[in-house]
Parts: structure tokens; C-alpha cells; sequence
């Protein structure tokens, strides 16, 4: 029997790699060296849309509030600003690297003071084929776990993975914010079992390092 393959962790690739890693870890709370989230230094030219957003999923609003405003004080721009929603309550940010940034909550009420942790990291990619994509991360191993045809796909990960979910391109540049156009490197490698390959969007993907 093959094991189901999942996301391990996310690098980003940065043009400055100290400001990011004050990024993440000052205002987002990721340390980049152990967490879901880390950071690779390139010189790789990107312009405007990348195609993803990373999504911190977070307990209560108030959370939600204080990533928002903790981003926002180290030089992210807001792209939707917080906001409730028929599914909860969230808003997006773009960091000062470009990336794209989604912090939500199902929940709509507060429970109790507000924190900055985070209780989830989801992966969304903008992929031109939704079906095309799925059926080329099922081949590598990926299992799904929800799919609306043609318009959003969520596979399967264990507790402590990156969860990983596919919309629609244009879909996903809508969902946060900005113009759907967009040149040059993706700017993130996904490290997996699934890897290395590069998908039909462009996306490389990497096996995980071995101690």
C-alpha cells in the first residue's frame, strides 16, 4: 500500500531574506527555520500575481484582529480588511516580499482574549484547470478529501501538515484581492513525498530533506 502523500512544509523564496524572516516571525508569529513555513534566498524576477495565498487559520476574530494588525505595523498592505463572511470572518494582507496572505476564523464570536496563534496553515493555489491539477496530485499520491468540480479541490493531510486546496486562478486573485495578472517565478516550493516535480501550473515541487 503507497502512503498518502501530503505537504510537509512551504518555502518561500525571498529577495531579502532577513526582512522576511522579521516578517514572519515578528508580525505572523512563524518561526522560519522550524515551522510549515520557511524561507529560501533567490534573485528570481516576479511581478504581480503568483498564483497563491497561504491562509493562517486562527481560533476567534479577535485573533484575526491582532495578526491583522501586528502585519499591518511591519509594512504589510491590506488588501480586504476584516471582515465577517457567510463562513466566518477573515481578511487578506500582502506582505512586504509580495506574498499573499489570508488570516481567518470559521468562528464569528470571540471566547476569550485575543492571541496571535495559529491554529492551521492552509495552502491555496490558483491553478488554470482545477480538474487537470487534481488528477495530477492524485497520481503523485495526494488523496482528496473535498471536491466541488471544476471550482475548488481540498486534499487530505495529517495534523501538522499544510493543508492544501485548488481554485480556479482567477477565482483565488478575486477571493484576496488583487489583479490576476501576473510574470515570472511563483516564488514557493512545496516539500513533499510527492516530489520533485513541477506541476502543470508551474508550482516545484521538492522531496523533504533527509537528516
Amino acid at each position: 500500500m503507497v502512503d498518502m502523500s501530503y505537504v510537509n512544509h512551504v518555502t518561500l523564496e525571498v529577495t531579502d531574506i532577513e526582512a522576511a524572516t522579521r516578517f514572519c516571525s515578528g508580525a505572523l508569529g512563524l518561526d522560519p527555520g522550524t515551522s510549515r513555513v520557511r524561507l529560501r534566498q533567490v534573485d528570481a524576477p516576479a511581478a504581480g500575481f503568483r498564483g497563491f495565498a497561504l491562509t493562517l487559520i486562527t481560533a476567534q476574530p479577535a485573533d484575526v484582529d491582532a495578526l491583522v494588525d501586528a502585519a499591518s505595523g511591519a509594512g504589510a498592505a491590506i488588501l480586504k480588511p476584516p471582515t465577517k463572511s457567510i463562513w466566518g470572518y477573515g481578511a487578506s494582507l500582502q506582505a512586504p516580499d509580495g506574498t499573499v496572505w489570508q488570516i481567518a476564523s470559521e468562528s464569528k464570536k470571540n471566547s476569550g482574549p485575543p492571541t496571535t496563534d495559529v491554529v492551521e496553515i492552509v495552502l491555496l493555489l490558483g491553478v488554470a484547470d482545477v480538474k487537470a491539477t487534481k488528477r495530477a496530485y492524485v497520481e503523485r499520491g495526494l488523496e482528496v478529501k473535498k471536491s466541488f468540480g471544476g471550482k475548488y479541490v481540498e486534499f487530505a493531510s495529517p495534523d501538522g501538515a499544510v493543508n492544501l486546496a485548488l481554485y480556479g486562478h482567477d477565482a483565488l486573485a478575486k477571493q484576496v484581492g488583487v489583479p490576476a495578472e501576473g510574470s515570472g517565478s511563483h516564488r514557493i516550493v512545496l516539500s513533499s513525498t510527492a516530489g520533485p516535480f513541477t506541476d502543470p501550473d508551474g508550482f516545484v515541487w521538492e522531496a523533504p530533506a533527509t537528516a
